[in-house]
Formats: structure tokens, C-alpha cells, sequence
């Protein structure tokens, strides 16, 4: 459903903020993307929306969604030609809405461009029933500050499913949402892939919702994919020691240490990442071919690959 092959997103005359990243996504699978603050994710999925700010630009690779080439199509073009629908879902729901339009009025724009044929009313509440939304008819004449939080992502997931999307892209959408709430929008995007078969592209920081909803994982750090594997054998035995070290961070309620775990020292910056393995100076398994030269694939089984010269699982094949 989408290729993305050794995509580059880089500064105008600047350093490179994406470095090379390749993933495939599935119809009716949830890849998880996986990684630090400014490693790179949200960068990477505007780059696939043709959405990146006036001061970056994808310099090298390509993008291809149902044999389409859109690797340089800006949405209206791909509006106009019809291919490579792909929507995206935001981190806050409030800040995408508009605060001044009433639900209906939004989701029904939406509705009219990308299914001009179609009357936007009857299909308006269509899309918030799918997303279980009650009393639909009382909530399309509400304006977003009178929703919850969790009802704002929902009308968000509604606007996105307009266009019948192959492939929807979800950056961070339960970060600002409690608990309870955040299992049901994970229910209802999992619903939606199987019953839609849509392919996701689910961007968070949170390992423990990858584990509930991922199919296959992809590891992200200082702008490239350094582990990409499914959830199982990730979760079992992780190769990378930055995925290693990830979950070293997480909870665990069983524990009798005090301190939690976590990763010394911080992500590089663009243009100041280091030659060799990008995460060689937080690593302790770090040894003289980390610091220079091209890192070597590790792979492990059911698939599982891994840009690493040590790898946290000896047995695998370089």
C-alpha cells in the first residue's frame, strides 16, 4: 500500500533532519514508528503528506502509495489526480479544528472536496457514526470547545477518513488524552484498520501503546530507522542497544529500585551527528568500528533488522 525508499528530508542549504529512511506499510497493518523527541518521526510523516515547512524539502528518495509516485505531489495535486490518498491525524485536536466553524461545517468541507459526488450532509454523519460518536445529530452543531478531548480526536479521525484513505497516519494522537480515553481511540484505530483494510502509520513515543496496537515496529533515532521488526520478537529480545535501552526505561511495577532507568547524555542535533553509529556516544556496548564508517545490518529471526556492528543478541547474522 506505501513504499517509502531511503527518503531524505533536509534544511535548505542546511544539515539533514531525515536520513535515508525505508519502511513498507500493508493494507490492514498499524506500523509503529517509535523513537526520542526531535528523532525525527513527525518530520518523516509530513514528508509523506507533502506537508514539510518552506525551510525543508525532501532532497533524495521516493514515495509510493498504490504504484503512484507522489514522492513530489503537494496535496491539492494529489486531490486533482486522485492518487495517494493518505490522511494524517494530529498530536492535539484543538489546534487542527477550527475554533470559529461548528463540527458539521468542517467535516463537510472535508466531505466536498475529496468526494465532490457525494452529499456532504448524509456522509458527514456517516464518518461520526463510524467513529462512534453519540447523538451525532446534537454534536454536529457543536463547535470544538464544547467537545472533550477525547470527542475532538475522534471528529479529527472523521475529517481524515473522508477522503477513504489507504493509508492513515496517526502523530501522537492519545498523548494529550487520560487513559480511558486513550484505550478507546486505540480500539477505535484498530477497529478501523481491519474493517477499512487501511494501512497506519502510528507515530508515538510510548512503547507500551505499540505493544497493544502495532503489528511491526520501527525504531527511530537522530533521523534514521535503526530497528525494525514485529512487536513480538521486539519486544522478546530487542537487537538494538538505543531499542534495549528504550524499554530498559520503561515501569516495572515489580521493581524494587527506586530510581528508574535512563539513557545518558541526549540525541545529537542535525549537523552535528556523529560519523559511525549516530548513537555510539550514549551506547555502552560501544567499541572502535561504532565511531567510524558505515554500520552494518543485523539480522535476526522472523525478519527483524537491526543498523548495528554489536548487537544486543550475539546469534544473529550480520
Amino acid at each position: 500500500m506505501l513504499n517509502v525508499d531511503n527518503i531524505v528530508v533536509s534544511v535548505r542549504n542546511g544539515p539533514d533532519i531525515v536520513r535515508g529512511v525505508s519502511f513498507r506499510i500493508e493494507p490492514g497493518e498499524i506500523l509503529g514508528l517509535v523513537g526520542e523527541s526531535g528523532s525525527g518521526k513527525s518530520m518523516t510523516s509530513l514528508a509523506l503528506m507533502g506537508l514539510l515547512p518552506p525551510a525543508l524539502h525532501l532532497s533524495a528518495g521516493s514515495i509510493t502509495q498504490d504504484g503512484a509516485d507522489v514522492t513530489h505531489l503537494a496535496p491539492h495535486e494529489r486531490v486533482r489526480r486522485k492518487c495517494g490518498k493518505m490522511a494524517m491525524v494530529f498530536q492535539e485536536p484543538m489546534t487542527s479544528l477550527n475554533p470559529v466553524l461548528r463540527i458539521a461545517e468542517q467535516i463537510e468541507e472535508a466531505v466536498r472536496v475529496h468526494d465532490p459526488d457525494t452529499d456532504a450532509s448524509p456522509r458527514a454523519r456517516e464518518l461520526l457514526d463510524m467513529v462512534r460518536i453519540p447523538d451525532t445529530a446534537h454534536q454536529m452543531r457543536s463547535f470544538p470547545h464544547e467537545l472533550s478531548g477525547g470527542m475532538r480526536q475522534r471528529v479529527m479521525i472523521a475529517i481524515a477518513l473522508a477522503c477513504r484513505p489507504q493509508v492513515l497516519i496517526a502523530d501522537e494522537p492519545t498523548t494529550a488524552l487520560d487513559v480511558t480515553v486513550q484505550l478507546q481511540v486505540l480500539g477505535l484505530i484498530r477497529d478501523l484498520c481491519n474493517r477499512l483494510d487501511m494501512g497506519v502509520l502510528f507515530i508515538t513515543h510510548d512503547l507500551g501503546v505499540v505493544a497493544q496496537l502495532a503489528d511491526r515496529v520501527a525504531v527511530m533515532y537522530a533521523g534514521s530507522l535503526v530497528e525494525n521488526a514485529d512487536v513480538e520478537p521486539l519486544f522478546r529480545a530487542p537487537l538494538h542497544p538505543y531499542t534495549g535501552a528504550l524499554m530498559a526505561c520503561l515501569p516495572n511495577p515489580e521493581s524494587d529500585d527506586a530510581v528508574m532507568a535512563t539513557i545518558s547524555g541526549s540525541a545529537p542535533r542535525p549537523g552535528a551527528i556523529p560519523p559511525g553509529c549516530p548513537f555510539s556516544p550514549r551506547c555502552s556496548r560501544a567499541q572502535q568500528p561504532c565511531l567510524s564508517g558505515p554500520v552494518p545490518c543485523a539480522r535476526g529471526v522472523a525478519g527483524q533488522t537491526a543498523m548495528c556492528h554489536f548487537p544486543l543478541n550475539e546469534s544473529v547474522l550480520a
